[in-house]
């Protein structure tokens, strides 16, 4: 299933791609419900298929079922057309796409999980991973513009896998970690390197969340879609120009190496952003170095996934 988050007529909501469409999960529901004869049919949706990811992972082991009913209602409501399929099926170019989660509780990130970066990067290869967060104000979107900030001159591309929470966790065994996850999106680390690097000591949180330095998207694939997701191929174009190809079975480690060492250390939520990485080939590491500017349109494209497209756009225009 690829879950969405996307704005239609003005409304946010949480939705479901299905034959070129996006299937409004919530309002399906309810709609379903009044065909079988509930009275209180959009209060009993709001309650047990929330109409935000967040609220929706929040009841993953309930909502996941029913958005799978809701989809084939939708496909027979459909075939029929009518009111009922205008209420709760938009053509997928009619809406906007949003990032998958809007509010996540955490973003974390990891630094230097692929031997070619770390290498480039003139770093030690780890042996526990490397975690960083942002703030949820650098959350973007599909097609969102990236705010090139003026205080910074070296702001950097990374293509990121990122995974998803679907429940509540603390001490996961690798063994279970995948039980704990809802699925994958596309996630662009961002990064202004004059302020991670070389401010001193290394400015490494103040160089990753500007605001905007969190695009993702453009769907959060569930794991049942992506049974392995250690061997999706994954790039980075910079306005036509392939800078970063790699696959996700170069990562040092692993998801259920990651959501183990996480829930070691502090407890793993619905909606939790973790993203895994990136494979070398940034733009600081080149001669000479590649950074992003104004008018520059970066694509994170992973298997599977699909393509994140955001254009820069320098923050004073």
């Amino acid at each position: 299933m690829r879950l969405v988050t996307f704005e239609y007529q003005g409304s946010t909501r949480l939705g479901a791609e299905q034959d070129g469409h996006v299937v409004d999960l919530n309002r399906g529901y309810a709609l379903l419900l009044a065909t079988r004869g509930a009275a209180d049919f959009q209060a009993r949706a709001d309650r047990e298929l929330p109409a935000d990811m967040r609220g929706f992972l929040d009841l993953w082991d309930q909502s996941l079922p029913l958005a799978k009913e809701v989809l084939a209602f939708a496909r027979s409501v459909q075939s029929t057309g009518g009111p009922l399929a205008q209420a709760m099926v938009h053509p997928l170019q009619a809406v906007r796409l949003r990032a998958p989660v809007l509010n996540p509780r955490k973003i974390i990130c990891l630094g230097l999980n692929y031997r070619d970066h770390a290498q480039e990067s003139k770093a030690e290869i780890p042996t526990d991973p490397i975690l960083f967060s942002k703030y949820a104000t650098a959350i973007i979107g599909p097609e969102d513009p990236v705010l090139l900030p003026s205080v910074s001159k070296e702001v950097d591309y990374e293509a990121e896998l990122a995974f998803i929470m679907a429940r509540r966790g603390r001490h996961i065994s690798k063994t279970q970690a995948l039980d704990y996850v809802a699925g994958y999106t596309a996630f662009h680390d961002v990064s202004a390197r004059d302020y991670q690097i070389r401010k001193p000591g290394g400015q490494w949180m103040s160089g990753k969340t500007f605001d905007t330095f969190a695009p993702m998207g453009p769907a959060l694939v569930t794991k049942e879609d992506i049974p392995d997701p250690h061997v999706l191929d994954i790039t980075c174009t910079v306005s036509g120009e392939v800078l970063q190809s790699s696959n996700t079975k170069h990562l040092i480690f692993s998801i259920p190496d990651i959501v183990a060492y996480c829930s070691h250390i502090f407890t793993l939520e619905p909606g939790d952003v973790i993203a895994t990485g990136t494979p070398g080939g940034v733009g600081f590491a080149r001669k000479p170095p590649r950074f992003l500017q104004d008018g520059d349109v970066a694509v994170i494209e992973i298997q599977r996934i699909g393509a994140l497209r955001n254009p820069m756009r320098h923050e004073g225009r």
